[in-house]
């Protein structure tokens, strides 16, 4: 079957909403309620525990959903109707944050789960359309471009919140107000892609006697059979496991890493993550054309390299001044890593079973996102304690639980990579290509 070539306005409405996106990831995960929830609506190193846990929640839900979900999608032809459900859900309860405050644990656990659920499983879809709108050929140049629209989405909103809490020094009714303003930007953002690009994939009328559900069972039971001709699809997904567990955790708890280690308030990570955002852009774009231009996996093994020796200083760091420079690198790795690895799984994905391949993508990528963050939280919390027992101070304590903790995001990247060395990365092509 011929594919459709996609207009101009079609990918600039599939950036736009990685622009969106990615202010949702600024604010709540990485600039302002990470850290307000870790000091203000908990407090010490229970904080980072219980921040690891709300994590971990809303990403097993995802996992589990996520197959069936993507399954039904390819299947119905509907990805665009779950990416609108699962938007209009993150983008509610991320104004909905507004409400927590100091002591209302469970409200704001509730909360977060709830725009963290639909936040990721939109992206499920999201990342599904990109076949629909670029050729094998392109598609790293192509997902490169979104990540870097995405890291400038993320730029343009911190630089909107930060003079009211530059202005106001960091009142904690404007830092709450700043996850509204996040709430209507992502929606904004969101709105070209529902209006302006078209699914390619149609729906398959359902057999007499059954429904979506019995379908995706079977779909997915079908895929699971089939197993054996996406081997190295399924090797890439386990090395995506284990190294992805690095990315998440350090995207999860830099601002609570920066606020504990370096002593930086509510200004200074939105400035720290306007640097990475920064260098997030320079990152999509030349991996993204390190991608089309040496292959996925050595690309991909480029800049886990960079983020495990960003690891390496971070551990190492001791003021300000360091930890900004070790974060501008870190944006730029971190951005290569998670494109490429999304644009690698829409090439290794055959044609028609590109929502089903991401289901599978997030559903790794959420399995991870719940081990991750839950060890280093616990980790955190236990080394703390632990310090704590052995006479220092709570502050000091606390920074040496985390510094410590620190060295498991090293430990799950260069373990991923390890496993990525058996992925061979033409096979996984031509197998897809034999499928579609």
């Amino acid at each position: 079957m011929t594919r459709t070539p996609s207009t101009r306005r079609e990918r600039i409405a599939w950036y736009l909403y990685d622009f969106g996106n990615s202010a949702y990831a600024s604010v709540v995960l990485l600039a302002v309620y990470s850290a307000y929830f870790q000091k203000t609506v908990v407090g010490g190193a229970e904080g980072s525990r219980w921040w690891g846990i709300a994590i971990a929640i809303a990403m097993i839900l995802v996992a589990i959903a996520a197959p069936i979900m993507g399954a039904i999608a390819d299947y119905a032809g509907s990805k665009k109707r779950f990416l609108f459900f699962f938007t209009g859900l993150s983008v509610l309860f991320t104004a909905l944050l507004f409400f927590t405050e100091k002591g209302t644990v469970v409200i704001a656990i509730i909360f977060f789960i709830l725009a963290e659920i639909g936040y990721r499983a939109a992206q499920i879809f999201y990342d599904a359309l990109l076949p629909e709108i670029a050729s094998q050929d392109e598609m790293g140049r192509v997902a490169g471009i979104g990540w870097a629209v995405g890291s400038s989405g993320g730029i343009v909103i911190l630089l909107l919140i930060l003079p009211p809490i530059l202005l106001t020094k960091s009142d904690l009714w404007v830092v709450r107000g700043s996850l509204i303003a996040t709430a209507v930007f992502f929606a904004l953002a969101a709105f070209p892609i529902f209006a302006w690009l078209r699914e390619r994939a149609q729906g398959q009328a359902l057999p007499r006697g059954q429904n979506y559900l019995s379908i995706a069972f079977k779909q997915l039971r079908e895929t699971i059979q089939a197993a054996r001709g996406f081997r190295e699809f399924i090797k890439f997904m386990i090395a995506f496991l284990v190294y992805n567990e690095g990315v998440i955790i350090a995207l999860d708890f830099a601002a609570i890493l920066g606020g504990i280690l370096f002593g930086l308030e509510q200004t200074g990570l939105i400035l720290f993550f306007i640097l990475v955002q920064a260098t997030n852009v320079v990152g999509a774009i030349l991996f993204g054309q390190l991608q089309d231009r040496i292959g996925g996996k050595r690309a991909l093994t480029l800049a886990i390299w960079l983020m495990v020796a960003c690891i390496a200083a971070l551990y190492l760091a001791q003021n300000q001044t360091q930890f900004f420079i070790i974060g501008a690198f870190v944006g730029v790795a971190m951005a290569g890593i998670q494109s490429v690895s999304r644009a690698m799984v829409a090439t290794f994905s055959p044609q028609g079973k590109s929502g089903e391949f991401f289901g599978f993508f997030a559903l790794t990528g959420r399995t991870s996102s719940f081990i991750g963050p839950a060890v280093f939280g616990w980790l955190a919390a236990e080394l703390t304690l632990m310090f704590l027992a052995q006479g220092q101070t709570q502050t000091l304590a606390e920074q040496s639980g985390h510094r410590v903790a620190l060295l498991s995001i090293a430990a799950f990247l260069i373990a991923g990579w390890a496993l990525l060395a058996f992925v061979n990365e033409q096979k996984a092509r031509d197998a897809a290509n034999q499928i579609g």
